[in-house]
């Protein structure tokens, strides 16, 4: 694996970088300062930046030869709200917001890359760093495709990766098509009616009734959607009542889902309706659905994906190069991104030791021997994807 001298040199100031941003999460759609950091270091670079797309993202561009060929790069910006539990001398200083998935990983070794890319010069066309807000809840990626990204900056292809501590250090993972799960919530209420615990037969409990519901789609899977479809279906949330006496009018339960075909994906809204509303009716009550369609699946194109590995063995030697046998049941925004233009979506092993935590866990903590790794990558595909003559 070889590391550009310069991305060597830039190896103390990507560190600074990363554990600043750590230091000061900020939510997806809040990240101002984190704006604010990025647009600095990218115009001390010689890029012309643009800022107010989804809010709080922003290009860099840089343009260099004749070639009207260009490439899109994107890193994701944003924290998640969790307490950080790892008692570093950078932890966040905001209680309850923390970068525990390594996005401030993700835009560092990509300032890296826009460092070394604007000193080296050894390309021709066009380079669009993309960084991206709000990948975590609002859909960011979806937000910057509609307000216009790819109409005031033409891409040919994008690309982006993912820090995976669960993997060996700097092993890339990669997958042509379904990469991530398409991700969808279901909120059923189940209505009944509320009386002293004492005397059940005068009310309608709606926790016997969802209890029923929660055991009853346990079946979706497993006797609904064909074997080798992947699919999850996961009760995270049952609320109901206040005391052992009480027997409420009311019942919440929340449903996360994860699919990659969009009949599938069909199906499983259907049975979930049908089952809460049944069930419910069954019982002598109603409920109700609100069902949420989150993120599309990840979906990766096959020249691009192609391209990307051919790279990493050049770059990394075929014993770090894997291709994934199944997708991750995780999601990702840059779905959009996708689906408007050709590209792929990998991943970078980061693992340091047999204690590493995984992500969003609140003592996670980004590799930061990875920075250099990452930037030398991402340094290396621009330049090979917009070849100079």
């Amino acid at each position: 694996m070889t590391i550009h001298t310069t991305l060597l040199n830039s190896m103390p100031e990507m560190v600074a970088i990363r554990r600043d941003l750590h230091e000061h999460p900020e939510l997806g759609l809040e990240e101002v300062r984190t704006s604010d950091v990025i647009a600095r270091h990218l115009e001390g670079y010689g890029y012309k930046v643009t800022r107010g797309l989804a809010k709080t993202g922003l290009v860099a561009t840089l343009t260099n030869g004749t070639s009207r060929k260009s490439i899109g790069i994107r890193a994701d910006i944003d924290a998640l709200p969790i307490f950080e539990e790892t008692g570093l001398a950078y932890a966040s200083k905001t209680p309850g917001k923390m970068h525990a998935c390594g996005h401030d990983g993700h835009t560092a070794m990509l300032l890296g890359a826009a460092k070394a890319i604007a000193e080296r010069r050894n390309f021709d066309g066009t380079v669009h760093l993309i960084f991206q807000p709000a990948e975590e809840n609002f859909g960011g990626a979806k937000i910057m495709v509609e307000e216009g990204l790819f109409d005031k900056f033409p891409c040919d292809a994008v690309f982006a990766l993912h820090n995976e501590p669960n993997l060996p250090f700097g092993q890339f993972a990669l997958r042509d098509g379904p990469i991530m799960a398409a991700v969808d919530e279901a909120r059923i209420t189940v209505n009944g009616v509320g009386g002293h615990g004492a005397e059940p037969q005068e009310t309608a409990d709606p926790i016997v009734c969802g209890a029923s519901i929660v055991m009853a789609l346990q079946t979706i899977v497993s006797r609904n959607i064909h074997p080798l479809d992947p699919t999850v279906v996961t009760v995270g949330s049952f609320h109901a009542g206040s005391a052992s006496n009480i027997i409420p009018s009311r019942a919440e339960i929340v449903v996360g889902i994860r699919s990659f075909d969009p009949a599938v994906r069909d199906e499983l809204e259907r049975r979930i309706r049908l089952i809460a509303e049944r069930q419910a009716e069954s019982y002598g009550m109603s409920a109700t659905v609100n069902y949420q369609r989150f993120y599309d699946a990840t979906v990766n194109h096959k020249a691009e994906t192609d391209l990307v590995r051919d790279l990493a063995v050049r770059f990394a030697g075929a014993g770090k190069v894997v291709d994934l046998k199944r997708p991750f049941m995780g999601s990702e925004d840059f779905a959009y991104m996708l689906k408007a233009r050709p590209g792929t979506y990998f991943f970078l092993g980061g693992r340091s030791g047999e204690n590493d935590k995984s992500l969003h866990h609140p003592g996670y903590n980004f590799n930061d021997d990875l920075l250099p790794v990452g930037a030398a990558f991402w340094t290396e595909l621009a330049e090979h994807y917009l070849r100079a003559a």
